[in-house]
């Protein structure tokens, strides 16, 4: 199975946004100001093709087989988040919804905010390879840190952060959910 990952772009939007909202649960309702689920997955798709936020399609990669859209990877650094965060932020001011964005990543960290397989890739090994890209963009951009969070009921999901090298190194809450900070240095 020849599998490829590269830059989202725009028209992948309405595939990303079921996998961001599958990631990421009830954070997507904080993140796009909204509350039902379908208008939550046509606005994570509108952020997707937008420029200026952490979903956008510049900090997003798909996993590929032909034109088949297997996974996702959404991936930045600690500083750039603090940029895209505020745009966020400014943009659920106008929609009157709460504009706190909690950090999610230190500035000198590469941070992986979602990995997520469709559900009938999972077992293939595709999130491992997406892992493994962020490790490789990490690298390249010249970090010396790779980090994301974990709920602290996904076991399986830290297990295999921890098999792949991945350390906790602290606690953090995430609109006010507890998660597991973790760090794999490169």
């Amino acid at each position: 199975m020849e599998i490829s990952i590269q830059q989202a772009q725009p028209i992948d939007a309405e595939q990303i946004a079921p996998l961001i909202y599958d990631a990421i649960g009830d954070i997507a309702h904080r993140l796009t100001g909204e509350t039902e689920k379908q208008v939550v997955l046509a606005t994570l798709a509108e952020l997707v093709k937008r420029t200026d936020n952490r979903h956008s399609y510049l900090y997003t990669y798909v996993a590929k087989q032909d034109d088949t859209l297997l996974g996702i990877a959404v991936l930045y650094d600690g500083l750039t988040a603090k940029t895209l965060d505020a745009n966020l932020s400014a943009w659920l001011e106008t929609k009157n919804a709460s504009a706190i964005i909690d950090a999610e990543a230190h500035d000198d960290e590469f941070y992986i905010d979602t990995v997520c397989v469709t559900s009938s890739s999972r077992g293939l090994g595709i999130g491992t390879k997406l892992l493994h890209f962020a490790e490789q963009q990490a690298k390249a951009n010249g970090y010396k840190k790779l980090s994301l969070n974990v709920e602290l009921e996904k076991e399986k999901a830290r297990a295999l952060y921890e098999r792949l090298g991945f350390v906790i190194t602290e606690s953090w809450t995430i609109i006010d959910e507890p998660f597991h900070h973790m760090v794999k240095v490169l």
